[in-house]
């Protein structure tokens, strides 16, 4: 018989800046985490920020790397990472390499997808925040219908 053994480790992120761990209130909190990690990328990048019940970072994820207009997100890849953190909270992220922050049909789908499966889970989708060019972003918080 042969068993897989899972080995979880952590490691600070190179440009993570020194000191306590941010907490995140705003999605303006979320946004100055994420955008440099999602700025100039050529193609889609979509990760997920781990927050504690306080709502402080654990950690930032990259689940899905894309093309220049899409990526593929499921449900158990975006939470794989939360689980695994022990997260009480999550932050969505993506970028748009063409710029523009203006959320696809698609995008809100996927957010909806995601609250569900929180919800099911325990953990709670705080936001979905669009990284465009020039730290510009989208914070679906700001889009009131999307939790419906």
């Amino acid at each position: 018989m042969r068993l897989r053994e899972l080995v979880v480790t952590y490691r600070t992120a190179p440009n993570a800046p020194p000191g306590p761990r941010p907490q995140i209130a705003t999605s303006e909190d979320a946004a100055r985490i994420v955008i440099p990690f999602l700025t100039l990328r050529p193609v889609e990048h979509f990760g997920v920020l781990s927050l504690d019940t306080k709502h402080r970072v654990i950690g930032w994820d990259v689940v899905s790397i894309g093309t220049l207009d899409a990526t593929i997100v499921h449900p158990r890849d975006v939470f794989r990472a939360a689980i695994l953190q022990n997260a009480a909270a999550i932050v969505l992220a993506h970028n748009h390499p063409s710029g523009d922050t203006t959320p696809s049909p698609d995008d809100l789908t996927l957010t909806k997808r995601m609250a569900t499966v929180g919800d099911l889970m325990g953990i709670n989708v705080l936001d979905h925040i669009i990284v465009g060019e020039g730290g510009q972003f989208f914070a679906f918080t700001t889009l009131a219908a999307w939790r419906g």
